[in-house]
């Protein structure tokens, strides 16, 4: 009899910005020029200092196993980034290192959630949330945000959502994959509106630095004295340092979740990497330069794709005030043919875009929002440019 699998095989799906991403480099193999803009991945290098951090802790032998809730000194850097810049004092035992803050929000799930629990999710939302709370066994609850609201949560929606069985909000600012960032007033509302209830939040600052114009990033738990005892935040150094492929992510929680997540972590992954952990310290406590330049160059292409985005017909965005991506409402094209290929859906968009115009977007449907598809500006000028040229005979198609 053929092994099979467990039950829980049939909670999740492949993440869809990564089988986007696998479907554009299939089609590159065969020798086609793809414009991929599925993946949310700075195209920079990772800057000089960080990679020079590695070599260094490769050459005196840092390359052991670790604790598994990360080294001290990038544990004390951490919680030093909250007490001194976000006003949330916080005990490096608060802090646990992971392999990226996905495994981050992983753990923490795994940490509070179970079966028969819920998760309040503001829609649209980053793809992996909504399965990964599945995999605890507890239920997500998505609230749409609808663009009219700005693809804000209102404190009210919260309340409506809130059952006997709430355990946590997930929380996205600046987020994926709209650029939306709450405005501090706004997420105040929600956090006094949490503080009515005994529900959890599960904060996701992965973005927190790259913000535009007059928006600024809010670390939630420094909103209220008492929210830090029941918050859990999360980031790491991929988005900001362009340290994708380092897999450095971290959480910062109460002491007793984080003192669950580092144990959970010694049975899962043993501890995060060793070098990459020494690059994050440099990272953190080095000279911030490329994070400033690595921005004046996000601003600018977010620049570029806003006024091409109103140049292609029937398509609309709402601004991003953070992250790199254009949330791109392409709704109106649904019930067209483009490029032979019928469109009903984002899904059809998208897929009719990538075998037609050799454009890689992902499906707003993949993120709790039909009717959109989500394009990574992390890419260089000449690559957009060709990819909004490529777009624009699509849609005249």
């Amino acid at each position: 009899m053929p092994l099979s699998l467990a039950e829980r095989a049939g909670l999740i799906e492949p993440s869809a910005t990564l089988a986007m991403g696998a479907e554009a480099r299939k089609l590159k193999a065969q020798g086609l020029e793809i414009l991929d803009f599925a993946l949310g991945e700075p195209d920079f290098d990772t800057p000089a200092n960080i990679q020079d951090a590695a070599v260094r802790a490769m050459r005196e032998g840092k390359t052991h196993y670790t604790p598994p809730a990360g080294v001290p000194e990038l544990r004390e850097a951490v919680a030093k980034v909250y007490t001194d810049q976000h006003g949330v004092k916080t005990d490096p035992a608060q802090v646990v290192v992971s392999n990226g803050a996905k495994q981050a929000i992983h753990n923490a799930l795994m940490a509070v959630c179970g079966p028969g629990d819920e998760v309040v999710i503001p829609a649209p939302y980053w793809v992996s949330y909504s399965d990964l709370v599945k995999l605890t066994g507890a239920k997500p609850v998505v609230v749409p945000a609808p663009e009219s609201a700005g693809f804000k949560m209102t404190p009210e929606q919260f309340l409506g959502a809130v059952t006997p069985r709430t355990k946590l909000l997930m929380i996205n600012s600046p987020s994926n994959p709209t650029g939306v960032v709450y405005e501090r007033s706004e997420l105040a509302a929600l956090a006094d509106a949490v503080l009515t209830t005994d529900v959890g939040v599960l904060s996701d600052e992965i973005y927190e630095q790259l913000t535009y114009g007059d928006a600024k990033p809010t670390c939630f738990a420094g909103l209220r004295p008492e929210l830090p005892a029941r918050t859990i935040t999360i980031s790491g150094v991929s988005k900001t340092y362009a340290m994708t492929g380092w897999r450095i992510g971290w959480s910062v929680a109460p002491a007793a979740v984080s003192k669950f997540i580092g144990d959970l972590q010694s049975q899962e992954t043993s501890n995060p990497g060793s070098v990459s952990q020494y690059a994050a310290l440099e990272a953190i406590t080095g000279p911030q330069d490329s994070v400033a330049a690595m921005k004046v160059q996000f601003a600018r292409r977010r620049r570029y794709v806003l006024d091409r985005v109103e140049k292609l017909p029937g398509v609309t965005c709402l601004p991003p005030g953070g992250a790199f991506y254009a949330f791109m409402n392409v709704a109106s094209h649904f019930g067209r043919t483009l490029g032979g290929k019928e469109v009903v859906d984002s899904t059809s968009f998208c897929l009719a875009a990538l075998s037609r115009a050799n454009v890689a977007l992902v499906m707003g449907s993949a993120f709790g929002a039909e009717g959109y598809a989500r394009m990574s500006f992390a890419t260089d000028l000449a690559t957009l440019e060709k990819g909004f040229d490529a777009l624009e005979r699509f849609l005249a198609s």
